[in-house]
């Protein structure tokens, strides 16, 4: 297992580099370049300089996320073929900085949704990101997205950037009648441009799961359960083509039974990154981010990380949405302590399952 962190760059994370570093087990990035809209060509010079702030603190950085993939090209119009060749562009720049998986995602519009950013817990004092779905009856696509740019303090939240989301109102309206299956012929579009030029270069696209697993406002979503992930796997089949497997995501709908999944796929060695972290169920389609803490939750961490173990144990993996605690002000979901304690948690239970299974790497220290 290689633990990493994501990290928006020195120009928009208040979290530095060398803090990251001194989290114990602690290998590598998640990176990105937040400022980068869908369709845009990611430049070698801007991700250069990124990479090598990453080496230079003494982390790895081979995963890129949120090469966000043009709107045009999920509705399928003509003018995605110049986007598809942007894309084309940006993961032959990537390439030249070792970079080997691109996490992305095929989610009409909402990259992932929450009703409010800063639930407080009232066991503890903290606060976490929250959904319930019946405040979406109340705020429509619109308003949650003027409470979501809100909220964020100011930051740039992945999948809400303010580009992107000028022309909504036409955005869904081009949405309007979209089947599933009509959306997943866009996403083999996609796949079939993509998945031979990441061949040649040696990446593997990542596609991350629907947050939350189910509909939103009537948009057809195509990457919340088993069923969706053998239909995406199969409209290209090539080790190149592979999940993003992210656990609060899945687990946010009761009925995925998350460690099968990571077991499923990570035997037919199709997880390509892994987002691990841990939900609260408070009611139907309502739920809260919990700490990484198995007792925390509602999701087995314990039996997540004995999968990973059994059937990836070399997968990426990073600690997704912390909650903000002991006073941190920053990015909502992404602030450092919880993040920090969660890399920790999880490093733990890896030991405890590689000296249960006699596996070399819970014996020998880290470099």
């Amino acid at each position: 297992m290689k633990m990493t962190f994501r990290w928006y760059g020195s120009k928009s994370d208040p979290i530095p580099l060398k803090y990251v570093r001194q989290i114990p087990g602690m290998t590598g990035l998640m990176g990105l370049l937040d400022d980068k809209a869908a369709g845009e060509v990611w430049p070698v010079e801007e991700i250069r300089d990124y990479i090598d702030q990453v080496h230079q603190a003494g982390l790895a950085c081979e995963v890129i996320e949120s090469v966000n993939v043009h709107e045009d090209i999920k509705i399928g119009l003509p003018t995605r073929d110049r986007y598809i060749d942007n894309y084309l562009a940006t993961l032959r720049n990537l390439a030249a900085f070792g970079v080997k998986v691109v996490v992305y995602n095929f989610m009409p519009v909402f990259d992932w949704l929450r009703t409010d950013l800063a639930r407080l817990i009232p066991e503890d004092g903290s606060n976490s990101l929250y959904f319930d779905e019946r405040d979406l009856g109340q705020m429509g696509p619109l308003e949650i997205v003027r409470k979501t740019a809100e909220d964020s303090h100011g930051f740039t939240l992945p999948g809400w950037e303010p580009a992107r989301l000028a022309e909504l109102e036409t955005t869904l309206e081009r949405y309007k009648g979209m089947t599933p299956q009509q959306l997943r012929l866009n996403h083999k579009y996609f796949l079939d441009a993509v998945i031979p030029v990441c061949e040649e270069l040696g990446i593997k696209m990542a596609c991350h799961p629907d947050d939350p697993a189910w509909p939103i406002f009537g948009l057809p979503r195509i990457a919340h359960s088993g069923e969706d992930f053998d239909q995406m796997l199969a409209l290209h089949d090539s080790p190149c083509n592979t999940l993003c497997l992210c656990t609060g995501s899945l687990g946010s709908n009761p009925a995925n039974d998350v460690p099968a999944l990571v077991r499923r796929y990570g035997e037919q060695n199709r997880i390509g990154a892994m987002h691990v972290r841990n939900i609260k169920f408070l009611g139907p389609r309502r739920f809260r981010e919990a700490s990484h803490l198995s007792a925390d939750g509602d999701l087995d961490m314990f039996a997540i990380m004995k999968a990973i173990h059994d059937t990836c144990p070399d997968v990426y993996v990073r600690p997704d949405h912390g909650r903000m605690i002991w006073d941190e002000h920053g990015r909502p979901g992404y602030g450092l302590y919880d993040r920090a304690l969660g890399a920790t948690y999880l490093n733990g239970l890896w030991e405890a399952i590689c000296r249960m299974s006699d596996s070399p790497e819970g014996k020998e220290p880290r470099p």
